[in-house]
């Protein structure tokens, strides 16, 4: 019973002492590396380019654009720093393909897998094209949210947009 009750409070001992281990401090926000380059998947709203296409997104800063690049690295367009007017993050929650195609099974509970849901992230871009002299809306896909938080915020520092909540816009007063 003694070598119980010693082997207990050896244990016990040991337990406290490994709680009371210093731990270090926790960095509460690491910086934000600044991506110039991002995979994305252009949605439309760009003029002339209605067909949707995976690629990249890219900050050409010595020409102070925008530019979106196929995934064979070419050009498609471009849009000026200066003609951005307002930047924000849109989501959707959809149910996903594996979801869709097993709830259509006769099996009784298989409609449960419609609630399998998967988050899509959209980069919204709203632009006044200098080319055209009419203003538009382009949207591209971005996967990670911060990805896509780390390249908006980028985005509108480089063109001098004004955050508000979630969204960076350019003021009239700015011109």
């Amino acid at each position: 019973m003694k070598s119980l009750f010693f082997a207990g409070s050896v244990l016990l001992a040991f337990s406290f002492s490994m709680s009371a281990q210093p731990r270090p401090a926790e960095v509460a926000m690491q910086a934000q590396t600044s991506p110039q380059t991002v995979e994305a998947r252009y949605e439309g709203g760009m003029f002339g380019y209605s067909k949707k296409e995976s690629g990249y997104l890219r900050m050409d800063d010595e020409n102070e654009r925008l530019i979106f690049l196929n995934k064979e690295k070419k050009e498609l367009f471009g849009l000026p720093y200066a003609s951005l007017l307002v930047l924000y993050p849109n989501s959707q929650s959809v149910t996903s393909t594996t979801g869709n195609v097993v709830r259509h099974i006769p099996v009784p509970g298989a409609g449960l897998a419609g609630l399998i849901k998967e988050k899509r992230r959209f980069m919204v871009v709203q632009f006044s094209d200098p080319d055209v002299a009419v203003t538009g809306t382009a949207s591209f896909k971005i996967d990670k949210k911060e990805v896509l938080d780390s390249l908006m915020q980028t985005l509108a520092g480089k063109a001098g947009l004004t955050q508000r909540g979630d969204s960076y816009y350019r003021s009239r007063n700015s011109k």
